[in-house]
C-alpha cells in the first residue's frame, strides 16, 4: 500500500513539474514569471512544502538548462514555493500560501538574486540589491492572485481533495 502511495505522489509531482515547465515560458514577461507563482501556490496547497519546493527546484533547473534562463529561476522559485507551502500548512487557507509566495519570491528571492547574479556575471556593474524586487513582486502578486482563482474552482472538486489527503494536506477547502 505504501509503495502505491509513493508512486501516486511521484506521478503527481511529475505532472506538476511538467505543467510548470510548459506554462512558465508561455506566459512569461521579461523578468517576471507569474505562471511559476501560480504553480507554486497550487503545489503548496496540493502537495505541501516539501514537494512544492522539490517541484520548484526541478523546474528551475530544467528551465535554466533547456531555456537558458539565468540562476534567477532558482532564487525566484525556491523560497516562494517553500514559504507558500509553510503558509498553507499553518493557516490551512489559500491566502497563507499566497502570502508565503509573495514574501518568498517577491522579497527573499529578489534580494538573494543580487549576490547570485553578481557571482554569475562576475560584475556589480549596474546592479544593486533591489534591482529584481519590483519584477519579482509583480510576478509573485499577479501569479498568486491567478492561483487563488484557479484554486477556488479546484477546491470544489473531489479529485483535488483526494490528492490533498494523499499528501497529508489540509482538507477543509478553506480559502
Amino acid at each position: 500500500m505504501k509503495q502505491t502511495i509513493n508512486v501516486k505522489k511521484i506521478s503527481l509531482l511529475a505532472m506538476m513539474i511538467a505543467l510548470d515547465v510548459v506554462l512558465s515560458p508561455l506566459f512569461r514577461i521579461e523578468g517576471m514569471a507569474p505562471m511559476s507563482s501560480v504553480m507554486n501556490v497550487i503545489a503548496a496547497t496540493l502537495l505541501g512544502p516539501l514537494y512544492a519546493t522539490i517541484m520548484a527546484f526541478v523546474c528551475a533547473v530544467i528551465r535554466m538548462t533547456l531555456l537558458g534562463i539565468p540562476p534567477l529561476a532558482l532564487t525566484g522559485a525556491l523560497f516562494g514555493a517553500f514559504l507558500a507551502g509553510v503558509g498553507y500548512k499553518y493557516t490551512g487557507k489559500v491566502w497563507g500560501a499566497m502570502i508565503g509566495e509573495i514574501i518568498g519570491t517577491g522579497l527573499i528571492g529578489s534580494l538573494l538574486s543580487y549576490p547570485v547574479m553578481v557571482w554569475f556575471t562576475g560584475s556589480q556593474q549596474g546592479m544593486y540589491w533591489f534591482l529584481y524586487t519590483p519584477r519579482f513582486f509583480g510576478g509573485a502578486i499577479s501569479g498568486s492572485i491567478i492561483g487563488f482563482f484557479v484554486l477556488l474552482k479546484l477546491k470544489e472538486t473531489q479529485p483535488f481533495r483526494r490528492v490533498q489527503r494523499l499528501f497529508g494536506g489540509m482538507n477543509n477547502g478553506a480559502v
